[in-house]
């Protein structure tokens, strides 16, 4: 912002930058388009800024500013529907719906979320956070709209990796069956589809979304309908002929119009080519092609180290991190498969399009013959396991555990049911923090122990981690190990490929009390915060390890001795380890009295994973709260 005398010269004036003029698209319809790239620099450089002191996605976000810019400024949202793929791309598009003020607080503790949330705006017209949604959403959005007679067109714009998933082919399928009103936006920002673009190209695109050649288009479709030999022969030409220039073939035999590929940061060839499109019938699909981390130099360096940042120094680059206490879960994991790899050559890994995520680096280099990375396809990288374990290979799938919740089926279908050797490393079980409930693991203890055949386990901490992945390889079917994100209580792991006793938990404290005793079963997470407050209850503590099968006669032991079982688990109570406990005991009609405490029937808010845990009731101090209180007959969650 600039000072400046106004006429009277009595006291200074403030003259807005353009970004702070929009508070909503509407203010931004207003503006000449002759001032969209002024608008888009500023709205570039807020965006460093914001993110540099909360840390979230960045890359992704900047390289879709003048896309942003653009769709806003030609549609009529949030009355035409615009719908954004995972997400990550989204924070341009927040800063201009009203939330500017409100990027200080982006995933934090009662702050606004990293991803589009119904709940939060009416612009946000989907809720995202995993891959592969939007062109179903839109299309559905579409049919709704046909059936009530409104009037408004629906966009989804989705990335070149995201547009790759099943879902999406799907969803592009029955678009092209049903002929509504929608616009699939492919945004192609690492260069894997099309060569670079050029001035040819975007005239090309312009003159192809020109109501001239639309109405030439299908006037002459439907004049030589009658002409069939004729008829064929222009249709493959056509095809054939923009086969040659751009690489739309695919989309068109969906039943798109296909447009592009066009520059994503010229905002002139970008309004031009949307407001033509905009007036075309049917399902088309505008191609463009955008720099991942554009206008950032450390991020267009290395996208990939800048698609989710910690606070960063606006000069260097440098992020912010805590000084390390240890390997986290994943790296334990990603040293753990290099190990094993180095001693059997059956191992192969298997990740949905999550090497680095899941610590698979190492392994990919070392191993690249081994290492398959499938993409963006949960149900695919399980089907395509199991068909591994048929042939002689031993599989191991990394992959998260929100990521598992997308091929149960393939779980349950092709794997189980054919207990096939399969080993499943599932990373960031329990709370993740910042990303909130889109990507929490609050499910997998409940939805993976239904699944008969498949063997269950969590590690306490990042040696037993080790142990139980050991254990999971070793074993002779499926087998599942899920883990925290993060690092655990500071375990030393050792180097030996060392499995654990089958089935079997252990006791980590043993009370004095005797039968008047309290004893914590802790499952996996849950110890290290079970150890804290067993010191102050004097109670018993058994580090179970197994959800399935259970140590059932530990936990027959540990009834028979005291007078109160609390199950302790990282994962939603209905279903999971401690329904485990309870199906046995009442199996065997014991009478000891049990508590369950686990995460609540809510999804819960993005945070920082201590604040999550505390308001679930699952740090020490919430334990130690709900224990006492049940031991004095107050009211608890118990």
């Amino acid at each position: 912002m600039s000072h400046h005398q106004d006429s009277t010269g009595d006291k200074p004036t403030i003259k807005r930058s353009l970004l702070e003029s929009i508070d909503l698209p509407a203010d931004l319809r207003q503006l000449p388009e002759s001032q969209l790239s002024a608008l888009a620099s500023e709205l570039r450089e807020f965006l460093i800024n914001s993110v540099s002191q909360t840390g979230g996605h960045l890359a992704a976000g900047l390289g879709v500013v003048e896309l942003t810019v653009a769709l806003h400024y030609v549609f009529n949202t949030p009355e035409d529907r615009l719908v954004w793929d995972v997400g990550h791309q989204a924070y341009p598009h927040k800063i201009l719906t009203g939330r500017r003020e409100q990027m200080a607080t982006l995933r934090q503790y009662e702050g606004i979320s990293g991803f589009p949330r119904r709940e939060e705006s009416s612009y946000d017209t989907f809720g995202t956070g995993h891959s592969s949604t939007s062109i179903g959403a839109a299309l559905g959005m579409a049919a709704a709209a046909k059936q009530t007679g409104d009037k408004r067109h629906m966009v989804a714009v989705i990335g070149d990796a995201a547009i790759g998933g099943g879902m999406a082919f799907e969803a592009m399928n029955h678009a092209g069956a049903l002929d509504l009103d929608l616009l699939v936006i492919l945004n192609d920002n690492d260069m894997s589809i099309s060569a670079p673009v050029g001035a040819v190209r975007n005239h090309l695109a312009r003159v192809l979304s020109s109501k001239f050649y639309t109405q030439v288009r299908e006037g002459g479709k439907s004049a030589l309908s009658k002409m069939p030999h004729i008829s064929e022969l222009v249709g493959r030409w056509e095809e054939h002929m923009k086969g040659m220039v751009m690489p739309g073939t695919l989309f068109e035999e969906l039943g798109f119009n296909y447009i592009g590929p066009i520059d994503g940061h010229d905002l002139d060839t970008l309004v031009a080519t949307l407001n033509n499109m905009k007036a075309m019938p049917g399902p088309r699909l505008l191609h463009v092609v955008t720099q991942k981390g554009r206008g950032y130099k450390p991020a267009e360096g290395d996208p990939c180290v800048y698609h989710g940042v910690t606070p960063f120094n606006l000069e260097t680059g440098k992020m912010d991190k805590p000084p390390a206490s240890g390997p986290t879960y994943t790296q334990v994991f990603g040293e753990w498969l290099v190990d094993l790899a180095d001693e059997d050559e059956r191992l192969v890994a298997i990740t949905p399009a999550m090497c680095e995520g899941s610590g698979m680096v190492r392994f990919s280099k070392a191993f690249p013959d081994r290492y398959y990375d499938v993409g963006i396809a949960e149900q695919h990288a399980i089907t395509f396991a199991a068909g591994m374990a048929c042939e002689k290979v031993k599989p191991v799938v990394a992959i998260y555990s929100t990521f598992l919740q997308r091929g149960y089926d393939q779980l349950i279908h092709d794997v189980a049911l054919q207990n096939l050797d399969v080993t499943f490393a599932v990373d960031r079980a329990g709370q993740v923090g910042a990303d909130g409930a889109t990507h929490a693991g609050s499910f997998d203890l409940s939805y993976a122990r239904a699944i008969p055949n498949l063997v269950v386990m969590a590690p306490a901490d990042e040696n037993e981690c080790r142990q139980l992945l050991q254990t999971a390889y070793e074993y002779q079917g499926p087998a599942l190990v899920r883990y925290p994100r993060g690092t655990g209580p500071g375990a030393a792991v050792e180097s030996t490929l060392q499995s654990l006793p089958f089935a079997k938990g252990e006791i980590r404290r043993q009370s004095e009390n005797g039968d008047d005793g309290v004893c914590l079963l802790a499952f996996g997470s849950m110890l290290a915060p079970a150890m804290e407050v067993a010191e102050q209850l004097d109670a018993s503590v058994i580090n179970m390890r197994f959800v399935k099968p259970l140590d059932e006669a530990l936990v027959r032991q540990m009834a028979d001795s005291h007078k109160l079982l609390v199950t302790l688990e990282e994962n939603v109570v209905m279903g999971g380890a401690g329904s485990a406990v309870n199906e046995y005991l009442a199996a065997i009609q014991h009478p000891v009295k049990i508590c369950n405490l686990g995460l609540p029937d809510h999804f819960i808010e993005h945070a920082t994973p201590a604040q999550q845990l505390r308001d679930a009731g699952l740090d020490s101090a919430g334990i130690l709260q709900q224990i006492t209180a049940l031991l004095e007959d107050s009211p608890t969650l118990c």
